[in-house]
């Protein structure tokens, strides 16, 4: 079994970490680089740092608080939000990102991946993707959950890897922020059509969500969460300890 780890992930607007629920009703929470900092020291396995509105503003994504994050963690760093171009590639690593999540800008120029892989190497490109059941068909979402695609999501994801997409995070909109589990089924799908790292997001309430996860989806490679890390409703390092006990090899 892989080694699976555990990413908490900050959804930032206007340079503060916020949350919501099922991508809607978001509230402040703390300052990114105080979290991020905190995250680093405390057994997280990766940090992510989305800008979770610079898609739909239309603007580039916030470097200099980017820039503060990284200096203070020690862990790898996945950033996204408003990568369009591999001019916004090449900024947010030089801010010190260790890899770039591409989501609405990839749909809009599904060449965006190829080229950005090329360049710098499918371990550094990960396609995010959120997803909602549409007359129960998994369905892309664009501009933080805002925009219905109408583009079915496995096929798209198995398109993305095949141009380049080293890694998949798989942010479920029906789950987001409920607490009442992972989306298991959609998961179960992702898992089944690509042979990269898949990361499961939207969903998680407690430490036996990510056991069920594990479980369920063996060769699933992380579970990533937000709010239960936020408010410490879940300490990272007891998480590690109970998957442990369960028999799940964690870092």
């Amino acid at each position: 079994m892989i080694t699976k780890r555990i990413i908490p992930c900050l959804d930032v607007k206007d340079g503060r970490v916020v949350k919501g629920v099922n991508f809607n009703n978001v509230s402040d929470v703390s300052s990114p680089v105080t979290l991020g900092k905190y995250y680093s020291d405390c057994g997280a396995d990766e940090l992510v740092f989305y800008d979770i509105t610079a898609s739909s503003d239309g603007r580039k994504l916030f470097a200099d608080i980017l820039t503060e994050v990284a200096k203070n963690v020690f862990i790898p760093l996945t950033v996204g939000g408003g990568i369009n171009t591999l001019d916004d590639f090449d900024r947010v690593l030089k801010c010190g990102a260790d890899k770039v999540s591409v989501n609405s800008g990839a749909i809009k120029n599904p060449n965006l991946i190829l080229e950005g892989a090329k360049k710098y190497g499918d371990q550094c490109v990960v396609i995010s993707v959120d997803v909602k059941r549409v007359n129960g068909k998994f369905t892309v979402f664009a501009k933080g959950g805002r925009e219905n695609t109408e583009i079915e999501a496995i096929s798209w994801i198995k398109r993305c890897v095949s141009n380049g997409a080293g890694e998949v995070v798989v942010n479920s909109i029906d789950t987001d922020g409920v607490k009442k589990g992972f989306d298991i089924e959609l998961l179960k799908e992702v898992c089944s059509a690509v042979n990269v790292p898949v990361i499961a997001s939207g969903g998680a309430g407690s430490i036996q969500d990510f056991v069920t996860l594990f479980k369920e989806i063996p060769t699933i490679d992380a579970g990533l969460a937000a709010s239960i890390f936020h408010y410490k409703e879940v300490e990272i390092a007891n998480l590690k300890k109970v998957l442990k006990q369960n028999g799940i090899i964690v870092r």
